[in-house]
């Protein structure tokens, strides 16, 4: 029921898109003509390349951003000292948006791949490593008690005890990242001159003939993945966490 009110909504959206060009109200392509221009892109093999591209570094910066947030979360969250420390540093970072770093990543490490999974990873680290941060001070102080009292060191008790009650906040923080690091992956593409990617496909048809139809088409291919990535979390978190309020 859930899902076809969504595509309830979504065809009021393009009804309302395509009514509102035919009208004339907005000077841009009507929506059966993106829909005509994207079954034709998704038949080109350059195109789908770009769309592989984009995924796929998408995946990586994912990957290795809860690679980086997980622990460094469980350590600034477990250790009040470490936390007090670093917290200038954090805060003076956090804020700066990925794509005023375009030009320093650009001389560091060029622009090809490696730049926009950089800034990805730099974009959306911060929510899975906040919502754990926030988790193990929510924790049961007991819990903690009770673990020390059986013997445990500090690293089985992160792992066995702090890391299960942080997993539904860090998946919660998970969601966030996702969008994040598409979005910034698809904008560093469009900014930083990749050669492969659907930002960098969105580039370069912009100026051609009938270019607005190719810009719209791939911009709604981003939305469709962004809507799958974020449907498919949302259905693995009901399952993994369904007996917590934060899933």
């Amino acid at each position: 029921m859930i899902f076809v009110r969504n595509l309830v909504g979504l065809a009021c959206f393009f009804l309302l898109w395509e009514g509102v060009v035919r009208f004339g109200l907005v000077d841009l392509p009507a929506a059966t003509d993106v829909a005509r221009t994207l079954a034709h892109l998704v038949g080109q093999e350059s195109f789908l390349r770009d769309v592989v591209a984009t995924v796929l570094a998408w995946l990586i910066a994912v990957a290795v951003a809860v690679a980086i947030a997980v622990p460094a979360g469980l350590l600034l969250g477990s250790i009040p000292w470490l936390r007090t420390a670093t917290r200038m540093l954090v805060e003076f970072v956090r804020p700066i948006p990925p794509v005023a770093l375009i030009p320093l990543v650009i001389v560091l490490i060029g622009s090809g791949p490696a730049a926009k999974i950089t800034l990805a990873v730099y974009a959306s680290v911060w929510p899975v490593l906040f919502n754990i941060i926030y988790a193990l001070d929510e924790i049961d102080p007991l819990l903690l008690d009770t673990a020390r009292s059986f013997g445990h060191g500090r690293a089985r008790i992160l792992a066995m005890v702090a890391l299960p009650h942080a997993a539904p906040f860090a998946f919660t923080g998970l969601r966030l990242s996702a969008a994040i690091a598409l979005i910034v992956t698809v904008s560093t593409e469009y900014l930083a001159g990749s050669e492969i990617g659907v930002g960098a496909f969105i580039i370069d048809v912009y100026t051609t003939i009938n270019g607005m139809d190719e810009v719209l088409a791939g911009t709604l291919v981003i939305g469709f993945v962004g809507y799958l990535v974020n449907e498919a979390l949302e259905r693995l978190g009901r399952h993994l966490f369904h007996w917590s309020e934060n899933s």
